[in-house]
């Protein structure tokens, strides 16, 4: 009988911390809900003291969350542990998750605290949080650079106080597999009531090693992995949730344990995530890159029709590259199109919301012959977009470019209730469109992030515009699609412009650390 491998999914809180790949409460919302669909089993929602919106957010996922246990974010301190603790309060299962740095740098620099302070810190956040759940999770931050005494000193206390998971994280990504491996088995050796608690690992993948140093951890008695879909994450990333589950399943000859994970659901949900953040997933990215299950090479080829486990260690059908393609177009009805993204994990919460999305796609069916799974992702994403608020809104915009000519553009948006046009020209089509925008509602912002990304194959294709604007500061993600790229970079801007608008925007309070 195989051990269970408990996955612990942080998509919507590490993940969120890339830059730019902050997520609306709708947003972490529809990613929640594939998640439990995918049935993994810890959800990390968010970091609830980090700002009134990451609050909300996260208590909006608790509360529709059953399957999947929730659980938000807590420095060891007792206005956050309180905050996380009000957030997951609605949640059929919940979690705390609290955290102090632990190595000698962290303490001295970041913190300017003494060890023994840090132990008292923990302490107390570990018992705080036990009165609110029975199940509480500690992490010493930065435990890849820790000492290895002092980590044992500040466990065993935090697992006397109540903790029931501790989580090892190699926070900047700087140990090596064999190193962390050793690590995790030295811990739960030498800790005395290391049996009272499940180990678990996060690791970052600033050396690209965070999928080999948590394989190599579960090797060694870690039974919770932390990770996200995509392996996002901040600066290099996370651990990919993909990798991990899909490495522990085809070496079943080599794991003494197993996830309980819908595999099915991995293909889609990372559709989801790329399609949510703009952050493209690259084509030879393991399991769900496009070119993950493609055989180019005629050596391939033959062995792959002679057998398939020639040069296939896994089942394409298995990671849920089936039955993509889906056969509507602009004689389907209402009913049609909720099903299938009913099956894609996306339901409607009224009528409303479902007719709004039914007239995107009719208004698409009627450029694209063929719809896609991949066209409904985005078509969701951009009717949400839409739902932000309005400050500005695009009505038109025509551009043309002409061999020897400077490329124009002219836009017209609705600002503040008002019709307002302009014409521009640029390098190209979309900067001119850009420098229309600009010129009608002067933002003072900067382009920092402009990508383009074609949803499916075809000339018809829909064509993903991810825009990443900085003013003051602060940093806002807009997205666009359309089969006419300069409409969606003109959406894309319109959106991210919009983002500026509203209020209760997430701002980490630890800039630059993760744990």
């Amino acid at each position: 009988m195989k051990e269970h491998l408990i996955v612990f999914d942080t998509t919507l809180r590490d993940g969120e911390q890339s830059p730019g790949a902050s997520m609306t409460a709708d947003e972490k919302i529809r990613i929640a809900r594939l998640l439990e669909r995918m049935r993994v089993d810890v959800i990390e929602a968010g970091f609830p003291a980090a700002s009134p919106g990451d609050f909300d957010a996260v208590r909006q996922v608790a509360a529709q969350i059953t399957e999947s246990r929730v659980c938000g974010l807590a420095r060891a301190n007792d206005a956050d542990v309180r905050r996380a603790a009000e957030a997951v309060k609605p949640a059929r299962a919940s979690r705390i998750h609290t955290f102090i740095a632990t190595s000698p740098i962290h303490m001295r620099e970041k913190l300017r605290m003494q060890p023994e302070q840090v132990i008292e810190r923990a302490v107390a956040a570990v018992k705080l949080a036990r009165q609110f759940t029975d199940d509480v999770e500690f992490s010493p931050e930065d435990a890849g650079r820790s000492e290895f005494e002092f980590l044992c000193r500040i466990l065993e206390q935090v697992i006397d106080a109540g903790a029931t998971t501790i989580n090892i994280p190699d926070t900047v990504g700087y140990t090596l597999p064999t190193q962390f491996g050793e690590t995790i088995a030295r811990l739960r050796a030498t800790v005395p009531n290391a049996d009272k608690a499940v180990f678990s690992v996060h690791c970052h993948n600033d050396l690209g090693l965070a999928v080999a140093n948590s394989l190599s951890a579960v090797l060694n008695g870690a039974r919770q992995v932390e990770c996200t879909i995509n392996g996002l994450g901040e600066r290099a990333g996370n651990a990919s949730l993909e990798e991990i589950v899909m490495a522990v399943r085809t070496r079943q000859d080599v794991f003494e344990c197993d996830t309980g994970i819908d595999t099915t659901q991995i293909v889609p949900i990372s559709r989801l995530v790329s399609n949510v953040t703009g952050f493209p997933v690259q084509p030879n990215k393991a399991i769900v890159g496009a070119n993950a299950f493609s055989h180019e090479a005629g050596i391939h080829q033959d062995g792959v029709i002679k057998n398939r486990e020639t040069y296939e260690i896994m089942r394409a059908e298995d990671v849920g590259w089936h039955a993509n393609r889906m056969v509507l177009g602009k004689h389907s009805g209402r009913n049609a199109v909720r099903e299938r993204l009913k099956a894609l994990g996306i339901e409607f919460t009224s009528e409303e919301e479902l007719n709004r999305t039914f007239a995107r796609f009719k208004e698409l069916a009627d450029k694209k012959h063929e719809i896609f799974d991949d066209d409904l992702q985005a078509l969701v994403t951009d009717a949400a977009s839409a739902e932000r608020h309005e400050r500005f809104r695009l009505v038109s915009v025509g551009a043309s470019a002409q061999t020897g000519e400077a490329p124009d553009a002219e836009v017209t948006l609705v600002v503040d209730g008002g019709e307002v046009h302009a014409r521009a020209t640029g390098s190209g089509m979309v900067d001119a469109t850009f420098r229309a925008i600009e010129s009608l509602v002067a933002s003072g912002s900067e382009l920092t992030l402009y990508s383009v990304n074609a949803i499916t194959s075809g000339s018809d294709a829909q064509g993903e515009v991810s825009v990443r604007l900085s003013r003051d500061g602060r940093i806002v993600n807009g997205h666009g699609a359309d089969t006419d790229i300069v409409i969606a970079s003109a959406k894309a801007y319109i959106d991210a412009l919009n983002g500026f608008a509203e209020t209760g925007e997430r701002k980490h309070p630890q800039a630059g650390v993760a744990v």
